[in-house]
């Protein structure tokens, strides 16, 4: 694992062996379309690629963050870079690794992506507003590295569920100039969820250290709805997600909004589905037009 301080020296090696351009990792060959509602584990069965490095942004060891590049990218054509956070209701139990396969299927789309990993509920110094520094932390990193292969002008950040959760609150912190901040079934209001007596919605009292009514300063601290979002927040969401419902995405009511038919909690991360197309196209929307 790297950290900042080594860096440029790291790329620069790279580009030399590589004469001008990053070696790159084989990627896993194309996603076939299938239907809404996959499970996890069908997310988790698919072939990816790997990472093509891992910058650590703290002593614990799991702040760091992945670093993947598409075969194009080059200091003379840097590419746009997805600033990810995955889910798994803040649990320790989920890591980054179950979004390999969206990372693969971003960078064959030609997209950079920083995947933010951060301590959970369950690993020390995980929970609130533990995470939430965390990724404020791996934000930084990515603006500090800064290696010639990303355009740094062209940052979007994204989060699926509790990732989602995550991302929306530390937009409103970073030093990056965001494009985009998407939610992806995005956790939004935490009172509300917290409340819920489902696995995923115990497990965000869990993350906050108590029910809602117990922490109510904390729980308003910590949901999205209760700020003002930055102007250039997206959420896709969709009336058939079995673990955040559509009332996570209606606490946000002056935000763009993009309901997808059918979805499934998971088809957000899984290449094959309509859902994984919206959010390519949101990302050809948002560093093309």
């Amino acid at each position: 694992m790297r950290t900042d301080s080594t860096i440029s020296a790291i790329f620069s090696a790279f580009v030399a062996f590589a004469g001008g351009a990053l070696a790159q990792p084989a990627s896993a060959q194309e996603y076939p379309a299938t239907e809404p509602q996959v499970s996890y584990t069908a997310v988790t069965e698919l072939a990816t690629g790997s990472p093509l490095d891992t910058f650590a942004y703290g002593e614990s060891p799991f702040q760091f963050a992945e670093l993947w590049l598409p075969r194009e990218a080059t200091p003379e054509s840097p590419v746009p870079v997805v600033a990810f956070v995955h889910g798994g209701c803040w649990l320790s139990s989920y890591d980054s690794k179950h979004t390999h396969a969206l990372a693969t299927a971003l960078t064959q789309e030609g997209y950079a992506v920083w995947s933010i990993e951060y301590r959970r509920t369950g690993e020390t110094g995980g929970g609130w507003p533990y995470s939430m520094l965390d990724i404020q932390a791996g934000l930084k990193a990515l603006n500090s590295a800064a290696p010639a292969e990303l355009d740094r002008s062209k940052v979007a950040l994204a989060g699926h569920s509790a990732g989602g959760h995550l991302a929306l609150l530390a937009a409103q912190e970073t030093e990056l100039d965001l494009r985009a901040v998407i939610g992806l079934a995005a956790i939004t209001d935490m009172a509300a969820y917290g409340a819920g007596e489902s696995g995923c919605e115990q497990a965000a009292a869990a993350f906050m250290g108590g029910k809602p009514d117990e922490l109510p300063v904390e729980y308003m601290v910590a949901s999205p709805s209760k700020h003002e979002v930055v102007d250039n927040t997206v959420l896709l969401y969709s009336d058939a997600d079995s673990i955040v419902p559509v009332a996570q995405a209606d606490a946000l009511p002056k935000v763009r909004k993009i309901k997808v038919p059918d979805a499934g909690h998971f088809d957000f991360v899984h290449p094959g589905t309509p859902a994984f197309a919206e959010f390519v196209s949101l990302l050809d929307e948002v560093f093309h037009d």
